[in-house]
């Protein structure tokens, strides 16, 4: 079993996920506030702001040892544009990683481009690769010019989108730099389907794979996985379920309907528990994956009944390469911020911070 390979970790709150006086709009803040910890502004329109994601705050820090700082995956398409819950724009409704406060990572929900992202297509995919790098080293100093002499003449909105433009060519331009620069890793042979699988298992299992082999490889060490958008309403007749999951979160203590969603909530878990048998079952050095790692599984709404931001289920599994014990289930104080235990992971991941989002302090008693 896996009991002695995680904690359990019952009531941390996402205290800025909560209206703190901006009304309804629940699952958006849900899903912007879940790794990032700061209340996000109620917009429909371009002006988004949330706050950099805890996983790119360690991507900033160690995404330099790696072929790709970060791996963002998800199961379900998202827009950045249009309004999605309650004058929220759908930008965070759909995304869990944020590189900055205004640009949510954009996620990857085909295994097939998943895994090219990963480990390129092929040898003469890399030949292109290398010659549409030589092109455009130089494209970005040609426009930088004009951009300069542009911003002079825009309002400080336009002037951030820019520079925010350029910061996204430029780091993709690095990473370009750096995976021509590094040892190339053999591909693993892994048998993909064109396009989204139609089976959810089948496509939920491939993208758990997929981090499996990233990790295993080293190809990053962070990565961020989206199993549905905020206010999703799939159905999941797999279990026997035909109503969709948002409606049966609103359940109203109707018997059924917490039945129904209690079958959801063990069919996802045991999915996330097949990733963690998969990194058990791979050795790394004198342990296995699952040890030298730490998956943080869980989500900002505690009980979908009342929209509740504390209490939230939480899950850390792994043991932080011999730096967290686990076993354990851990009742913290009420109002606990959850951005307290992702200080304490981030010390862990080689990216310490003092603080973040909301924190108070570490959550000391995961430390072994």
């Amino acid at each position: 079993g896996l009991k002695s390979d995680i904690n359990v970790i019952s009531g941390l709150a996402q205290i800025n996920a909560r209206a703190l006086g901006d009304g309804a709009g629940d699952h958006a803040r849900c899903a912007s506030v879940y790794l990032t910890s700061v209340h996000p502004t109620k917009t429909s329109g371009a002006d988004i702001k949330a706050g950099v994601s805890v996983d790119q705050v360690a991507a900033q820090q160690v995404g330099h040892l790696t072929r790709l700082p970060s791996l963002e995956l998800g199961l379900t398409r998202g827009r950045n544009a249009g309004q999605c819950d309650s004058g929220y724009s759908c930008a965070y409704s759909s995304n869990i990683s944020w590189r900055s406060p205004s640009t949510p990572t954009s996620k990857e929900i085909v295994p097939k481009l998943a895994f090219e992202r990963l480990f390129g297509g092929g040898a003469e995919r890399e030949k292109q690769r290398a010659r549409h790098l030589k092109d455009r080293q130089s494209i970005l100093d040609l426009v930088k010019h004009d951009a300069d002499q542009l911003k002079k003449q825009l309002g400080r909105n336009d002037q951030r989108k820019i520079d925010e433009y350029f910061t996204s060519v430029r780091e993709i331009e690095q990473r370009i730099e750096r995976s021509t620069h590094q040892e190339k890793i053999k591909p693993p042979e892994m048998q993909l389907p064109d396009g989204i699988p139609s089976e959810f298992q089948e496509h939920i299992r491939l993208m758990y794979d997929l981090m499996v082999l990233a990790f295993q490889t080293d190809t990053t060490r962070i990565a961020t996985f989206m199993v549905g958008n905020a206010g999703s309403n799939l159905t999941f007749p797999m279990v026997g379920v035909n109503s969709g999951h948002h409606e049966l979160s609103h359940h109203r203590n109707d018997e059924k309907k917490m039945a129904d969603i209690q079958k959801i909530d063990e069919y996802l878990t045991s999915q996330f528990a097949y990733f963690l048998k998969r990194l058990k079952e791979t050795p790394e050095g004198n342990s296995n994956l699952l040890d030298n790692s730490m998956i943080c599984y869980g989500s900002a709404i505690g009980d979908g009944n009342r929209h509740s931001h504390h209490d939230l289920p939480i899950i850390l599994a792994g043991k932080g390469g011999g730096t967290i014990k686990t076993g354990f289930h851990h009742q913290v104080k009420t109002e606990t911020p959850l951005s307290n235990l992702y200080v304490s992971m981030l010390d862990r991941a080689g990216a310490p911070v003092e603080s973040f989002g909301d924190s108070t302090g570490r959550l000391s008693i995961i430390d072994s």
